[in-house]
């Protein structure tokens, strides 16, 4: 017989972004009424077996009864507790560090500036090459202990950095190697068409041909995803119909960084193939996002990025009340246009530059983000049967979380039960 091995108890507001049914929270909340839907409790407990599974969520009075004297009660001290976070965008494993490029930024350089000067991702290429696994390791080890600190419980983690097939599968060995090690679930992207290789503009053809392969070769190997940048400086939405064409007949889910800098198409090819999601979308077109409403796509936006590159930030509240997309945030943590694994600093931005209201932000980094690297059906949502992975925060409710910004007010971190 199932016991309570561990109760939360004391929960002053408990999220749990669940729905009526289990197959309904297994799909995303989409536009502005159902991401307001949080499932909202007050004077709250979770119950949780010796396996690291939800046994009950309910009202603390009715859970005690179920304790026995060997149950830890952890107190949550009357605060906020909700899912654990999913940054379902992150370039984790790379090497080095481009803090150098501040002076040209300060100058007005803006990203295509740099990246055509030799810097930018080709400055990440080099480093990333140059390092070895175990030092790819240790500084992405570094990194990933910090999102946790902030309540992320799943991360996923993009190749895209060796842009040949050697240093690719060295950075999906690094991101797998931290999946074994690490209380922390793991999605794993393969972007090998991430940027255009300097000494590879004059033989596109060939060059497109070599990415075609390495995303099989990267399937073969464990990732899950495939994504490729869609963009002005970067792949054209020509070359980047063709890559995901080919991972998805390899059995690859789909994801885009798509109309970041310009509105080349990038959301209407997301639609199109019928991408998981479709990533930054800052230029994106009204019909773009439309079209990825119609087809499920979910639209990932990175307000950390957009605010690190001084951007217009993507246009969420008409992806939410117009459009009526599903809406996930991500930290976009990346060594050039979003050094922050501040997972806490990227939900207050979705506020204060999104302008999303505390619930959606809440859903966007829980509940959608699951369903944006297709773990709906895991992670995101507290409920009976799924995986206690619990944030519990020293704040009486979320409001204060987003807006006393820049610090974390998490005071506890669960992944399957276990506190790390």
């Amino acid at each position: 017989m199932r016991r309570v091995k561990r109760l939360i108890d004391h929960i002053g507001l408990l999220w749990t972004m669940s729905s009526d049914s289990e197959q309904a929270d297994a799909q995303p909340l989409c536009g502005r009424d159902a991401m307001r839907d949080v499932g909202a409790m007050t004077d709250a407990a979770i119950a949780i077996d010796d396996e690291g599974m939800i046994m009950a969520v309910g009202k603390s009075k009715e859970l005690r009864g179920l304790i026995d004297g060997a149950t830890e009660v952890v107190d949550a001290h009357q605060g906020f507790v909700c899912p654990g976070f999913i940054d379902p965008h992150t370039h984790l494993v790379h090497g080095g560090s481009r803090e150098h490029e501040l002076p040209l930024r300060l100058k007005g350089a803006d990203y295509l500036d740099i990246l055509r000067s030799g810097g930018g991702i080709m400055s990440t290429v080099s480093m990333t090459r140059e390092r070895s696994e175990r030092e790819l390791y240790e500084q992405a080890h570094q990194s990933a202990l910090r999102m946790r600190s902030f309540g992320v419980t799943t991360v996923e983690a993009k190749t895209g950095y060796g842009l040949n097939v050697l240093d690719e599968l060295k950075q999906l060995r690094v991101a797998k190697a931290l999946e074994l090690s690490m209380a922390l679930r793991f999605v794993h992207t393969a972007m090998p068409a991430h940027a255009v290789p300097t000494d590879r503009r004059g033989d596109r053809d060939q060059l497109i041909q070599e990415l075609a392969d390495m995303y099989v070769e990267l399937h073969k190997q464990g990732a899950e995803f495939a994504d490729v940048f869609v963009d002005e400086g970067a792949f054209s939405l020509e070359e980047g119909r063709y890559l995901l064409e080919t991972a998805k007949n390899e059995g690859m889910k789909l994801k885009i960084h798509a109309d970041e800098l310009v509105a080349l198409g990038g959301a209407e090819l997301a639609a199109e193939l019928g991408a998981v999601s479709a990533d930054h979308l800052l230029a994106a077109s009204d019909k773009g996002l439309l079209a990825m409403a119609e087809a499920g796509v979910i639209a990932v936006c990175l307000p950390g990025t957009s605010f690190y590159l001084q951007k217009q930030p993507a246009r969420a509240r008409f992806m939410m009340d117009e459009a009526k997309l599903g809406v996930a945030i991500a930290t976009d943590y990346n060594p050039g246009s979003s050094p922050s694994e501040n997972f806490s600093l990227t939900m207050s931005l979705a506020l204060l530059t999104l302008r999303m209201t505390p619930e959606e932000v809440f859903v966007a980094a829980t509940r959608n983000a699951a369903c944006a690297i297709n773990r709906g059906h895991m992670s995101g949502v507290l409920r009976p049967g799924r995986s206690a992975d619990v944030v519990i925060f020293d704040a009486p409710n979320p409001e204060y979380v987003l807006t006393h910004y820049g610090v974390s007010h998490v005071s506890k971190v669960y992944v399957q039960g276990q506190l790390v």
